[in-house]
């Protein structure tokens, strides 16, 4: 899957704008299944191993996307001290089996941020690779 350039740096800033608590936001695509916009929202619970995506917030980036013929395509969260893998709450609690879920991982021993894509279904967690663009 291709995933803009400007998409992944806005979701690693967002990450590092919010360490050490866990970032969220949602990713809209067009009706090809391109990626076109990250929405970086509010993580409710203020937690670095855990995250919601403030409710209105929700509302305002399905709207938003919904005005430019988009769509809600994926989630995306960060995990500030760990890798880019889903954990088993991310796994669990991973409700739309039909959405890319992004994981930003800053706890890289050489710091660089690593952004990984999956999806998951009922417990199965499958990778989807990315291209940088």
């Amino acid at each position: 899957m291709n995933l803009p350039l400007q998409i992944r740096e806005a979701m690693i800033a967002h990450a590092r704008f919010c360490a050490p608590e866990e970032a969220c936001g949602l990713l809209a695509a067009d009706t090809e299944g391109r990626l076109r916009f990250a929405y970086c929202l509010t993580n409710v619970e203020a937690s670095p191993t855990r995250f919601t995506v403030e409710p209105t917030e929700h509302f305002r980036a399905l709207q938003h996307a919904e005005s430019r013929g988009w769509e809600l395509a994926g989630v995306f969260h960060s995990h500030p001290v760990g890798m880019a893998f889903p954990s088993k709450t991310d796994i669990d609690t991973a409700l739309e089996p039909d959405w890319l879920y992004v994981i930003v991982g800053l706890g890289r021993p050489d710091s660089r941020p690593e952004v990984r894509a999956f999806r998951i279904s009922h417990g199965r967690v499958d990778e989807v690779s990315l291209t940088v663009a």
